[in-house]
């Protein structure tokens, strides 16, 4: 699995104009993305390493907190075009990306983890034409991949 993780101020992400999920952060939106060999244990793996990642600024010694220190929301949304392959063309191939009936129950997963490991998880909507607004802190932006 892969995620674009972005440490924000606040996130959103709006199905026709309705909000479907928000954060006030400090905290993370998280984008997720699940190939075609990727499995419910990897999920949880990748949960437990958004929620214990430090990309918090601590007591003034740079990046040592984690959301799992303070309680940070994060607002995760499925986003299979993570996998998408550019390197020949100039149009994207998506092979490598796992099938919505595949790739949805693995992102539930790492929801359904990150929750039950206590964080305040807001969500999108999968397969939806999803508009994300966010305020980078920093800017701070990190690939995960498990």
């Amino acid at each position: 699995m892969r995620a674009v993780v972005q440490r924000v101020a606040e996130a959103r992400v709006t199905v026709d104009g309705e909000t479907v999920g928000s954060i006030e952060g400090p905290g993370l939106c998280v984008l997720v993305g699940a190939t075609h060999g990727d499995t419910p244990a990897k999920a949880a793996q990748l949960a437990r390493k958004l929620w214990t990642l430090r990309l918090f600024d601590g007591d003034g010694d740079g990046v040592e907190r984690s959301c799992s220190d303070f309680g940070a929301p994060l607002l995760v949304i499925s986003q299979f075009t993570l996998y998408g392959d550019a390197r020949k063309g100039r149009r994207p191939t998506w092979n490598a990306a796992a099938p919505g009936p595949v790739a949805e129950p693995l992102v539930d997963a790492v929801v359904a983890e990150l929750r039950a490991l206590g964080a305040d998880v807001a969500t999108g909507r999968f397969g939806a034409d999803m508009k994300v607004a966010l305020v980078n802190d920093g800017p701070f932006t990190v690939l995960v991949e498990v």
